[in-house]
C-alpha cells in the first residue's frame, strides 16, 4: 500500500471534538504532566552544573522525563479509542522502563551516527524512528530493535508529512519557549558585553562563567520558563500529540505494519504518494 494525503485541517479539527468529550480533561493532564516536568526541573537545577551529584540526578530526570512522556502519549491513545484514562496513566511507562529507557538510547545512538554524515541524514533519520516509541507503547512485548524496523516501514512516504505538521505547530513551540529564548540572548548578550569590555581594557580578564551576568539566579530563571512552557502547554499539547498519533494510525493502516494496522485513521484521504525521503 502507498501513503495517503493526510487532511491536517481536518484531523486538527476532529481532535479539537475528540479531546472536548474526554472523560478526564486533557488540561488537567497536561498540567500534572507538565507540573511534574517542573518538579524534575527544579531539581535538577538545585542540583548544579558540576560534580557527581549533578551528573547523577540529570540523568535520573532526563529517564523521568521519557517515562512521563511515555505516560502522556498513552493518555492520548486512550482519547484516540474513545476509552477512559485515569491521572495515574502517566506512570503507566515504569511497566516497561527498561525498554523504554532501551528505547530512547538506541534512537539516539542512530540518529547520533546518521548526523555524523550530515545534519540532513541525522534529521531524516529522527523522523524515520519517530513512531518506534508508539509502537512500544502499544505492544510492550515487542523488543526495542522490532519496534525501531516497524517505525522504518510505517514512515515510507510520511516523512515530509509529518515535517509540515511539526511546522504548523511552530508558533506554540516557539511562544512556550520564549522565556529561554531570553534567556539565551541574555547569556549571549554577557557574553558579547564580556569581550568588548576585555578588548577595550575595561576587565581584566574575561569571567569564568558567562551566565553570572543573568539578571536572574539559574533556578528561578527555570522556574520561569517551566510555568510559562506549562502554561502555553495546555492549549496545545493534548491536540498536538494526539493528531501525531493520527498520523501514526494512518501509517499503520497503509503500512500494514503495527497493532491494529486494519483500523481507519482520521483525516486520511487517498491520493498521496511517498514522500521522497520514504525509503531513508
Amino acid at each position: 500500500m502507498t501513503a495517503e494525503l493526510i487532511d491536517r485541517k481536518g484531523m486538527k479539527a476532529e481532535v479539537r471534538e475528540m479531546l472536548s468529550g474526554a472523560q478526564v480533561s486533557p488540561r488537567a493532564i497536561t498540567a500534572l504532566y507538565c507540573g511534574l516536568l517542573l518538579v524534575l526541573n527544579m531539581v535538577s537545577a538545585f542540583a548544579g552544573d558540576t560534580g557527581f551529584l549533578s551528573t547523577f540526578v540529570t540523568i535520573l530526570t532526563s529517564l523521568l522525563n521519557v517515562i512521563l512522556g511515555a505516560g502522556f502519549a498513552m493518555y492520548c491513545m486512550a482519547i484516540r479509542r474513545g476509552e477512559r484514562a485515569e491521572y495515574i496513566t502517566l506512570f503507566d511507562g515504569f511497566s516497561f522502563v527498561g525498554k523504554l529507557i532501551g528505547l530512547t538510547i538506541v534512537t539516539a545512538l542512530f540518529i547520533w551516527l546518521w548526523s555524523m554524515l550530515f545534519i540532513i541524514p541525522g534529521i531524516i533519520a529522527a523522523y524515520r524512528y519517530r513512531f518506534a516509541p508508539y509502537n512500544l507503547y502499544e505492544n510492550p512485548g515487542i523488543g526495542v530493535m522490532e519496534a525501531l524496523e516497524m517505525s522504518k516501514r510505517q514512515t515510507m512516504g510520511y516523512k515530509g508529512q509529518l515535517f509540515a505538521l511539526g511546522l504548523s505547530y511552530l508558533g506554540w513551540t516557539l511562544l512556550a519557549s520564549l522565556p529561554a529564548i531570553v534567556e539565551v540572548g541574555m547569556l549571549y548578550y554577557g557574553l558579547f558585553s564580556s569581550a568588548f569590555d576585555y578588548m577595550n581594557g575595561t576587565i581584566a580578564a574575561m569571567p569564568a562563567d558567562i551566565s553570572t551576568f543573568a539578571v536572574l539566579p539559574a533556578w528561578l530563571w527555570t522556574l520561569i520558563i517551566s510555568l510559562w512552557s506549562m502554561a502555553v502547554s495546555l492549549f496545545y499539547l493534548p491536540n498536538y500529540q494526539c493528531v501525531e498519533l493520527g498520523y501514526y494510525e494512518t501509517a499503520k493502516r497503509t503500512s500494514g505494519v503495527g497493532a491494529g494496522a486494519e483500523t481507519p485513521a482520521i483525516g486520511a484521504g487517498p491520493g498521496a504518494g511517498p514522500d521522497g525521503l520514504g525509503g531513508l
